[in-house]
């Protein structure tokens, strides 16, 4: 268990977290969420350890494992190869072997009567439960699994990781991590630098992991595959959401009315006392009623309403009318030196027909997109547009070549021609440039900022056929569901390269997969495609997996019979079973008791947030006090259940030494 008691940051005026206290168990999945600059990435690193707090503020228990994916590589690993960088994962149980194996041979020379000879009995027992446990021997095709899950080739595990992009080091991370199985797994948008079918990959071994998960990402449908749980933070604060990004959303949709109408409520009584004190403050008969309304106004808790996401919108215009057939990729073929990418690539566009293009990493998807921009050309075959075809096209590349010494309205300016100043203000709020950010030179941008900025003035450009390669990549919810709604209304033709398969799959109508240099198209959405192909897309390790190195089996001198420790062992579950059985039927009543109570609570919340109920003071009054019951019930269940939970932690590490 992680526990966060009080967490407060604050920068100057600014209030990064205010008072935060929060519970992590190891049950859970979490999707943390907020804008971007709400803090999440250094609220995981508090939690993991890496980022350092005042004393008591996180507390982890003793046997918490953690472990923390990165958004971007922090350091490159020395020499070592592929595979023995995910190795590593295993570095304390091949400790344990290599001890082991000393044992067993000090054991061979050791006499039954040797003063040592128990005590190395001993250690070698535990030594051997321990490589038995961690299924020591099936190390390497455990690797394998993960790491071809992951995208590898069997031929990359012999290479150095220090020839690997950055892209695929934040893969290999992922793969150690994945392999040492820490209790808490924190992972930092896990998803920017996979394919879709990394992706589904990494998706379906999370949702059998055994630990905690909680996940930052932009990419909504991963989040409301794995996670139970939404932590939001907004305004310095944690608010805590049952279910996933998808329920959480409905979810803040109705506290907000709720906190509305409670805010309105409050509001009414302070105007109806305000009046009472204004009417009667110059009588003395009255003064000491007067007196008794302003100092229940001063200790009144005044409710502040949650300042919303501005809310931005963006449609492009009308697409100038372009021939029927917009594309003709005719027998195309590319390599780079030796290596080559695609050989026979063939399809049509139809005008306005929106299409996305999936592979995994390599196949060639952004030197498609790059090919039909026309900033390559190809080796072979032909690449022909329609009538009054006019392309947009936006990559990586673009952000590098904005001009560094305009201003970012200055940039849109030059391509928004036909916008006025409000126009190209609300586009560029819509990716995050909001208020003085405007005036702020391009050469002061970060790496993203120059990103959203590239992407912003490609949209602003009038064109009839877009190629976007990865937009959504520095984009957060909003920004992206801005994109994806223009995008949905644009009537002209898109080609767009995207793992992010909940963005994609509200638009485009097609489907293009680039797979062992050859394209095959699939109408429908990427839903569609994603179970049209789930059978073929069994990642390799699957249908072949790596042969499991061979261990010779170790002598081991033993007192007892398997079948004697099996009955030992058998005995030590009952035992625990036992233990463990009335704390879990007290946390699990405890926990039905908590659901009750919260439904009841929030219904109280609405009726007392209703103006009118106030006029009658009697009922009024008994909501009141039905309320105040509620949460001190609320507050008893929910201390029942952290000591149940905490008594069957205590009962569990008890057994794990056994």
């Amino acid at each position: 268990m992680i526990t966060i008691n009080g967490l407060t940051i604050q920068y100057g005026e600014k209030h990064l977290f205010k008072n935060l206290s929060a519970r992590l168990t190891e049950t859970d999945r979490i999707g943390l969420v907020g804008v971007n600059g709400t803090g999440k990435s250094t609220l995981l690193k508090l939690i993991s350890g890496i980022m350092e707090t005042d004393d008591g503020v996180v507390m982890r228990a003793r046997m918490a494992s953690t472990g923390y994916l990165p958004q971007e590589v922090t350091s490159v690993p020395d020499g070592r190869t592929v595979y023995q960088q995910a190795e590593n994962a295993f570095a304390d149980i091949l400790a344990a072997q290599k001890k082991l194996e000393d044992i067993n041979h000090t054991l061979a020379k050791t006499g039954p009567s040797s003063p040592e000879f128990d005590t190395l009995l001993k250690q070698q027992g535990e030594l051997q439960h321990r490589v038995e446990q961690a299924d020591l021997f099936r190390i390497r095709a455990i690797i394998g699994k993960v790491l071809l899950g992951l995208g590898f080739k069997e031929s990359d595990f012999d290479r150095n990781c220090q020839t690997l992009s950055g892209g695929w080091l934040m893969r290999l991370m992922l793969a150690k991590l994945l392999l040492t199985k820490p209790a808490f797994l924190l992972l930092d948008e896990p998803t920017n630098h996979l394919d879709i079918d990394s992706l589904t990959w990494l998706e379906e071994f999370l949702k059998t992991y055994s630990g905690a998960l909680v996940i930052i990402s932009h990419d909504r449908m991963f989040l409301d595959n794995l996670t139970t749980s939404t932590w939001e933070l907004s305004l310095g604060n944690l608010t805590v959401y049952k279910g996933n990004y998808t329920k959480y959303l409905a979810e803040k949709e109705l506290r907000q009315e709720i906190q509305k109408a409670a805010y309105d409520n409050q509001q009414a009584q302070i105007q109806q006392t305000m009046r009472f004190v204004e009417r009667f403050r110059a009588k003395s008969t009255k003064a000491r009623q007067v007196q008794s309304r302003l100092k229940q106004l001063d200790k009144m808790e005044r409710i502040e309403l949650e300042d919303t996401e501005l809310e931005a919108s963006f449609r492009f215009p009308p697409a100038t009318p372009s021939g029927k057939d917009a594309l003709n990729v005719k027998g195309v073929g590319k390599s780079f030196d030796d290596h080559v990418v695609f050989t026979d690539i063939s399809f049509q566009l139809r005008r306005g027909e929106k299409i996305a293009v999936v592979g995994v990493n390599g196949a060639g998807k952004s030197t498609l997109a790059k090919l039909i921009a026309g900033l390559i050309t190809p080796d072979r075959g032909l690449i022909a547009f329609g009538h009054n075809v006019n392309v947009s096209y936006f990559g990586q590349h673009q952000a590098q070549e904005l001009a560094q010494n305009l201003t970012v309205l200055e940039t849109m300016a030059i391509d928004g021609n036909d916008m006025t100043v409000t126009q190209m203000r609300s586009l560029l709020g819509a990716f995050l440039f909001r208020g003085n950010d405007v005036d702020k030179k391009v050469r002061i941008l970060s790496g993203g900022e120059k990103s959203r900025l590239a992407l912003a003035k490609m949209i602003a450009t009038p064109a009839n056929f877009l190629i976007m390669d990865e937009p959504t990549n520095h984009l957060d919810m909003m920004s992206q569901e801005v994109l994806q709604q223009a995008m949905a209304q644009y009537d002209g033709t898109i080609i767009v390269v995207s793992h992010n398969r909940f963005f994609a799959d509200q638009f485009v109508n097609r489907v293009l997969e680039i797979k062992n240099s050859i394209a095959t198209l699939f109408d429908g959405n990427i839903s569609y495609y994603l179970e049209k192909t789930s059978n073929s897309r069994i990642s390799p390790y699957q249908s072949n997996p790596l042969p499991e190195k061979h261990v010779p089996e170790m002598e081991i001198p033993t007192k007892a019979s398997k079948k004697e420790t099996r009955q030992v062992q058998a005995k030590i579950r009952q035992e625990k079973n036992n233990k463990l059985a009335p704390y879990k039927k007290l946390a699990t009543v405890a926990e039905k008791q908590i659901d009750v109570l919260e439904i009841r609570k929030a219904q109280l919340e609405a009726e007392l947030a209703d103006p009118e109920l106030y006029k009658d003071q009697e009922a009024f009054g008994q909501k009141s006090r039905e309320y105040k019951e509620v949460e001190r019930r609320l507050a008893r269940n929910y201390m029942k259940w952290e000591e149940a939970h905490a008594k069957i932690e205590e009962i569990e590490n008890k057994f794990e030494m056994v």
